[in-house]
C-alpha cells in the first residue's frame, strides 16, 4: 500500500527507477531524487521513500484516489535514454502548462510545452489523463510544436524499449486502439498531414497561448483546438455611419438651427447631423474627433462653425472647424495648438455677411479671439478671464463690438484696428447671476436672460453708455433660450418649468400666451422657427431631455426626434430581426427598428444591462439596484420585476434554449433563474457565487457553462451544472461559445497590446459577427474598431471610426450582420453603423 500525502502545492513526486532506496525531498513545491542516494539537507523535508516494489498500477493503486493521483512514466522525446517515473497529483492548483515545464526540468530539458502519448495523442489537459487516457502508462515530453506528434531524436536514437513515433491521426480517429506491428514512421510527410477547413492540424500545433498585458498584468490565454485561420489583413467592410439618434440638450446652448433645405440641424457626440424630416433621411458631417461643444450658422446659413473639446494626444487638440452644409466639405480649421481644453463658444459676424469668426477659449482664461477665416488671419485676442463663460456673439449692427456673457459677467469689446480691445462691463461684481441667453432687438438693444427667471433690456444713452431700460420675471428659475421672430415678438423658454412664453417687444413686452411640455420631454433648451422669416408661429424645440419637439404656442407639440436623456448603458439586439432596443439612467427602454422607433417604456428603476429572449418575444433589463424587469418586447409592456440582490445587475443573457438566464452583478455573483416556455415566468434557481464585479458574459453553445469578464478585465468561467467556478482556463479552451461578448480571451487577443494604436488603450466592449468572421472592439477614448475574426495577432490590421469623446459603452452586431449599433454611455450617444463594401 503507498501512503504518500497529496495536497494542491505539490503538483507530482518523482519515483525512483534503481532497486534501491532513495531519499526524496521537496524543492520548490517539485519533490526530486537526490544525487548518490542523499537527501536535502534539511531533514524534516523529508519523505518516506517510494521504491520500485511499492509504485502502484498506472490507474492509481491503493491508497491514493485515482481522480487524485496517478504513476506515469516520461521520456525526453529529444533522448529517450532519460526518462523518469512521477506520481503525478491531479487535483493540484497549477496550470498544466507549468507543470509540463516543471517535468521537463526533471527530464533535462528547458522549455518543455507538449505532452504526447505513444500513439501520438497530444495531452492538452489533467482531465485528459483521468479519463481519456487513463489505461495510458508512458508520456513523452517535447519542447516546442510537432507537427507529427510525437518524433525520435535524428542525432540520438533511443536504447529504450519505448514504442517510436506515430504520423499525425485525424483528431476524431484519436481513440481507435493501432496495431503495434504497424511500422510508423518517424516524421510525417507533407502529404499526410490531415486538411480541415482550409487549416492543418500543424497549423494549429503551433499556436501558442497568448499572453498580453492589460493593465500593467500580464494576462493568458489558451488556444483551443479548432479555430479559423488567422488573418491579419483588414476587414474589406468598412463602418459608414447610417443614423444617430437623439439631441444632445443636458448641457449644450444654442444647437439647435433649420438650414435653407429645411434640413434640422444640430449635434451629437463629435457629429454633426443634417436631419430631413419629409425625406427621414440623415446626413452627417464627421470632421470632428471629440465632442463638438458648440456650434454656430453663417448668416447665409450654408455655413457652419463648430468647435470642440481637447483630447488626449495631437489628433485630438481643441480646434474650430468651418464646413459647408451643402458638401460637407471642411473649408477651414484654426485654433490647433491655441485652444486649451476645448471650445467655449463660436460665432460668426453678421453685418459684414459672416466674414469674422469668434472663438473663446475654454482654458482658464477663457482668452476671445477674432479670426478672419477666409484668409487664417488672426484679427486680435483678449484674456476675459472669467471662470464660467456661457456664451459670445457679435452685435448685429457693429462687427467689431464683440459680447461675452456667464456667471455674473456680461461684457462688451470693442475691438480697435491695431488689434487690442477696450472692455466694458455692464454687470459688475458682487453680482453673481448667471446670463444664460442673450438676443438683440432690432435697434440694438441688448437683451438678456438669466438664471433666476428674470429677462433684461439694455439700451444705450446718449453717451454710448448702457443702462437698464426694463426687468421683468420671465419664469420660474431659470431661462434657458431667447429667440426674437422677425415680427417683433421674443420667445422665451424655460428649463425648470419647462414653459415656452411670447413677448410682445412692440408693446413693452406685453405677455402674449404661453404654454407648458409635458414632463416626459423635459425642460427647454433651444427654440428654433421651423421657416425663418414666416410668422406661422411653428417653432423647434430642443428639451434638456434630448428630445426635438414640433409645434407652436397655439397647438401641442409632437416629438420629432427621441433620446435618452441621462447615461446610456444597456443596448440588445433581436435574435433574427432588424431590431434592437436600448436602456438608460432615464428609466426608459425604448426599442428600435433601424431608425423608427417602436416603442418606449417608462419603468422605475435606471437599467444598465438588456437582453433579448431567444425566440423574441421577451427582453429582461437588470437594474442598478438589482431588480430584473421582463418586458413584452412587442408592446413594450412590463410582466415581472424581480428582486435579484442589491447590487447594479451588469449583464444578463438567455441560454441558447431560452429556459434559463444568468444575471452577473456587481458583486461577483452569478444568479440562474428558470424561464418558462413563454418567457414571462421566472423562478430562481441558483447562484453561483464569486468575488469580483462582472462586465460583460457569454453562455456556451451547449448551455453547460457562462462565461464572464471582471473589471479588472480576468476571464473567468462558470459551471452551470455543478454550480461553480472552473479554476482551470486551459479546459475551458475548446468550448464553444454562443456569442463572443467578451473582451479578453485567446480569439480575441489582438484588440489588446496592437502595435498599430497605443498601448494604454483600455477595451471597453467587443462583439463577435453572427457569421464569425468579424469582430468589432470599442474603447475608453472612443474608437470603434472593425477586425476580421479571429483577431489573434498583435499585428492584426482593422477599419477605425471615431465619434465618441468618452467610453463606447457597448457595440452590437444586428442579426444579419449588416449594420452595428453602439452605445456611448455617459453622453448618451446611440448610433447605427453600414457595414460597407471598400
Amino acid at each position: 500500500m503507498i501512503d504518500f500525502e497529496i495536497d494542491e502545492d505539490t503538483p507530482f513526486a518523482v519515483v525512483t527507477v534503481p532497486s534501491m532506496a532513495a531519499s526524496y525531498g521537496k524543492k520548490n513545491g517539485i519533490w526530486y531524487a537526490s544525487p548518490g542516494g542523499q537527501g536535502w539537507s534539511k531533514g524534516p523535508s523529508r519523505k518516506a521513500s517510494i521504491v520500485e516494489t511499492d509504485i502502484p498500477p498506472p490507474g492509481g493503486g491503493a491508497g491514493i484516489k485515482p481522480s487524485s493521483g496517478r504513476v506515469i512514466r516520461i521520456v525526453n522525446n529529444m533522448d529517450h535514454t532519460v526518462q523518469c517515473r512521477v506520481l503525478l497529483n491531479l487535483r493540484t492548483s497549477q496550470p498544466f502548462e507549468e507543470v509540463l515545464e516543471d517535468l521537463g526540468q526533471v527530464l533535462k530539458m528547458s522549455g518543455a510545452k507538449r505532452m504526447y502519448t505513444v500513439a501520438g495523442q497530444e495531452v492538452r489537459s489533467f482531465s485528459q489523463l483521468r479519463n481519456e487516457f487513463a489505461d495510458v502508462d508512458t508520456f513523452y515530453l517535447g519542447v516546442g510544436p510537432v507537427g507529427a506528434g510525437v518524433m525520435l531524436s535524428p542525432v540520438r536514437r533511443s536504447r529504450s524499449r519505448a514504442p517510436p513515433a506515430a504520423v499525425v491521426e485525424d483528431l476524431s480517429k484519436q481513440r481507435r486502439a493501432r496495431s503495434k506491428s504497424r511500422p510508423r514512421a518517424l516524421y510525417a510527410p507533407e502529404s499526410e498531414i490531415i486538411r480541415t477547413n482550409d487549416y492543418t492540424l500543424l497549423e494549429v500545433l503551433k499556436e501558442e497561448p497568448v499572453r498580453v498585458t492589460i493593465r500593467g498584468l500580464r494576462r493568458t490565454f489558451y488556444p483551443p483546438i479548432h479555430h479559423a485561420p488567422m488573418d491579419n489583413t483588414p476587414p474589406e467592410k468598412k463602418m459608414q455611419l447610417e443614423w444617430v439618434y437623439g439631441y444632445r440638450g443636458t448641457d449644450s446652448r444654442r444647437n439647435l438651427w433649420v438650414l435653407p433645405s429645411g434640413e434640422l440641424l444640430y449635434f451629437v457626440a463629435a457629429v454633426a447631423v443634417m436631419y430631413d424630416r419629409d425625406e427621414e433621411t440623415q446626413r452627417h458631417y464627421t470632421g470632428h474627433t471629440e465632442d463638438i461643444q458648440c456650434m454656430d450658422l453663417h448668416p447665409s446659413r450654408e455655413l457652419v462653425a463648430s468647435g470642440q473639446k481637447a483630447g488626449r494626444n495631437r489628433k485630438t487638440q481643441a480646434h474650430i472647424r468651418i464646413w459647408s452644409t451643402d458638401t460637407l466639405q471642411t473649408l477651414y480649421v484654426f485654433g490647433m495648438g491655441e485652444l486649451e481644453i476645448g471650445v467655449a463658444a463660436v460665432a460668426f459676424s453678421q453685418l459684414n455677411g459672416g466674414i469674422y469668426v469668434l472663438a473663446v477659449d475654454g482654458g482658464r482664461e477663457s482668452i476671445l479671439s477674432v479670426w478672419q477665416w477666409q484668409w487664417g488671419h488672426l484679427l486680435g485676442k483678449v484674456a476675459t478671464l472669467q471662470e464660467e463663460l456661457t456664451g459670445a456673439v457679435f452685435h448685429p449692427l457693429d462687427d467689431n463690438l464683440l459680447i461675452t456673457h456667464g456667471k455674473g459677467h456680461l461684457t462688451f469689446w470693442n475691438r480697435r484696428k491695431d488689434g487690442f480691445f477696450e472692455r466694458t462691463d455692464i454687470i459688475k461684481p458682487p453680482s453673481r447671476t448667471l446670463i444664460t441667453s442673450l438676443q438683440f432687438e432690432q435697434d440694438g438693444d441688448v437683451i438678456t436672460a438669466d438664471s433666476d427667471g428674470f429677462i433684461t433690456i439694455y439700451s444705450v444713452d446718449s453717451d454710448g453708455a448702457y443702462f437698464v431700460r426694463m426687468e421683468f420675471e420671465a419664469h420660474n428659475k431659470g431661462v434657458s433660450s431667447l429667440v426674437m421672430l422677425s415680427e417683433g415678438t421674443l420667445l422665451s423658454g424655460g428649463e425648470k418649468d419647462r414653459k415656452i412664453a411670447a413677448w410682445d417687444s412692440l408693446q413693452n413686452y406685453k405677455r402674449i400666451t404661453d404654454t407648458k411640455l409635458p414632463e416626459s420631454a423635459g425642460g427647454v433648451r433651444s427654440i428654433y422657427p421651423q421657416r425663418p422669416g414666416r410668422n406661422d408661429g411653428n417653432i423647434y424645440v430642443g428639451t434638456t431631455k434630448n428630445n426635438i419637439l414640433e409645434g407652436s404656442l397655439q397647438r401641442r407639440f409632437n416629438q420629432v426626434v427621441f433620446g435618452h436623456g441621462r447615461q446610456l448603458w444597456g443596448l440588445a439586439v433581436h435574435p433574427d430581426d432588424e431590431l434592437f432596443a436600448t436602456a438608460g439612467h432615464d428609466k426608459n427602454i425604448a426599442l428600435w427598428r433601424k431608425n423608427k422607433l417602436i416603442w418606449t417604456t417608462q419603468v422605475a428603476y435606471e437599467c444598465i444591462s438588456l437582453a433579448f429572449h431567444p425566440f423574441g418575444v421577451a427582453l429582461a433589463a437588470g437594474s442598478t439596484e438589482g431588480h430584473l424587469i421582463i418586458l413584452n418586447a412587442e408592446t413594450g409592456a412590463a410582466m415581472a420585476t424581480l428582486r435579484v440582490c442589491g447590487s447594479p445587475l451588469n449583464c444578463v443573457g438567455y441560454n441558447p434554449a431560452g429556459d434559463m438566464i444568468a444575471i452577473s452583478s456587481q458583486n461577483g455573483s452569478v444568479y440562474l433563474f428558470r424561464v418558462s416556455r413563454d418567457g414571462f415566468s421566472y423562478k430562481k434557481s441558483n447562484k453561483i457565487r464569486g468575488s469580483q464585479p462582472l462586465m460583460q458574459m457569454d453562455w456556451s453553445t451547449d448551455g453547460n457553462y457562462v462565461q464572464t469578464v471582471t473589471a479588472d478585465y480576468d476571464l473567468s468561467f462558470w459551471d452551470v451544472k455543478s454550480l461553480s467556478p472552473e479554476k482551470s482556463p486551459i479546459a475551458m479552451k475548446d468550448v464553444k461559445w454562443h456569442s463572443h461578448n467578451a473582451t479578453v480571451g485567446f480569439l480575441v487577443s489582438g484588440i489588446w497590446n496592437n502595435r498599430f494604436y497605443p498601448m494604454t488603450s483600455i477595451i471597453s466592449t467587443a462583439c463577435r459577427s453572427a457569421a464569425h468572421d468579424l469582430l468589432v472592439s470599442g474603447d475608453t477614448d472612443g474608437y470603434l474598431r472593425l477586425f476580421r475574426y479571429p483577431c489573434i495577432s498583435t499585428k492584426a490590421e482593422y477599419n477605425e471610426e471615431k465619434s465618441y469623446s468618452g467610453q463606447v459603452a457597448c457595440a452590437r452586431f444586428l442579426y444579419n450582420d449588416r449594420n452595428i449599433v453602439t452605445v456611448g454611455g455617459t453622453d448618451a450617444g446611440l448610433m447605427l453603423w453600414e457595414l460597407t463594401e471598400e
